[in-house]
């Protein structure tokens, strides 16, 4: 992951909404298979017994899709819109936006996980 993204991850688990769930990857490569506060249990591919590690030392791989996919239902249940989607605005720059109705507006950001860690900043 670049720094950029570290970064990005940092944000994540810095907002209120964020919590770990099953199927979220760290950037080591480890696969949350459980969570008991406040601990984590990563499976690593390599290893039998899955890892435990204090979640506050962890960060989200957000170039996963599984990690995606469970920041999305983050973000849908932090927001209470269980069918909100980010808007891809354009596919070949990477641009994607959030819509907030009331004032309606729309902001670019430049990658899909971009977009998800606002929408989780903002609700």
């Amino acid at each position: 992951m670049t720094e950029e993204q570290i970064a990005l991850a940092r944000r994540a688990v810095a907002c209120r909404g964020f919590r770990w769930m099953p199927g979220m990857l760290d950037v080591h490569g480890g696969r949350l298979v459980a969570v008991e506060s406040p601990w984590l249990r990563l499976d690593y591919i390599d290893d039998d017994d899955p890892v435990r590690v204090s979640s506050s030392a962890c960060l989200p791989d957000l170039t996963d899709p599984a990690t995606l996919g469970c920041l999305l239902a983050l973000v849908r249940e932090a927001r209470s819109e269980p069918t909100y989607l980010p808007t891809c605005l354009d596919v070949h720059d990477e641009a994607w936006s959030i819509n907030a109705p009331i004032p309606w507006r729309q902001t670019r950001y430049g990658s899909y996980a971009s977009v998800l860690v606002a929408a989780l900043e903002a609700a």
